[in-house]
């Protein structure tokens, strides 16, 4: 088999880089001072749980960390998705691991290629990773709702043409509380110059972002 020479596009990845989002808010009011007021003694137990719930309540994170990527699909699954690439993967270097991790699998196996990347972005509340999840989406039309993924999942697959060689990406982005997860899967056909039908991309990314979700949730 001779070797062929990968189109610039394919070669050249950039990865991704996660903006984490934060959301915050004060509540402030000025004492009561009416006759009324001076009357009422509050309880000291409901004053102090009151005054400690918020505190509580926005300390709370679903996920603390973003998972091992790598480890996050089964090895059956990469070989299926990524014919001739190793099921262990390569794991993307990041300025926090515990905020952002990605995975990435590529290999060409006759005139095929194939490219997969799972990551896992971690932020602070879930308002922060529903904001940074509808922005996305909105930058990719075209797509659709996944149903029963997480608590939001948007699937989207594009074609793009280089040199006369087609190039199909599919990315599946969802939400899972205060945690994204980005599934970017696409192929070539370097004989026919032809790429991979929607379908296949399609569900080929949906299969890894189900996988990639139920691994943050087992931690």
């Amino acid at each position: 088999m001779r070797s062929l020479p990968l189109p610039l596009a394919l070669t050249a990845r950039l990865a991704p880089v996660a903006v984490l989002a934060t959301a915050g808010w004060a509540l402030s009011s000025g004492p009561d001072t009416s006759p009324a007021a001076k009357d009422r003694t509050p309880s000291p137990d409901t004053t102090g749980r009151s005054a400690s719930a918020p505190a509580t309540e926005a300390a709370t994170k679903t996920y603390a960390n973003a998972p091992a990527p790598c480890g996050a699909l089964a090895g059956k699954t990469v070989t299926s998705l990524v014919p001739g690439a190793k099921a262990a993967g390569k794991e993307i270097p990041s300025t926090d691991t515990k905020v952002r991790r990605t995975c990435s699998w590529n290999a060409l196996k006759g005139y095929d290629y194939r490219w997969l990347d799972v990551s896992f972005e971690v932020m602070q509340t879930d308002e922060a990773a529903q904001k940074s999840y509808k922005e996305r989406v909105a930058d990719r039309s075209g797509g659709g709702e996944v149903p029963g993924l997480g608590d939001g999942a948007y699937s989207v697959v594009n074609l793009t043409t280089e040199d006369k060689q087609e190039t199909r990406e599919g990315t599946v982005l969802v939400r899972a509380s205060n945690a994204l997860v980005v599934i970017t899967y696409n192929g070539s056909d370097f004989e026919s110059k032809k790429a991979p039908s929607t379908s296949e991309i399609n569900k080929g990314a949906i299969k890894a972002a189900k996988e990639a979700v139920a691994a943050l949730q087992d931690g």
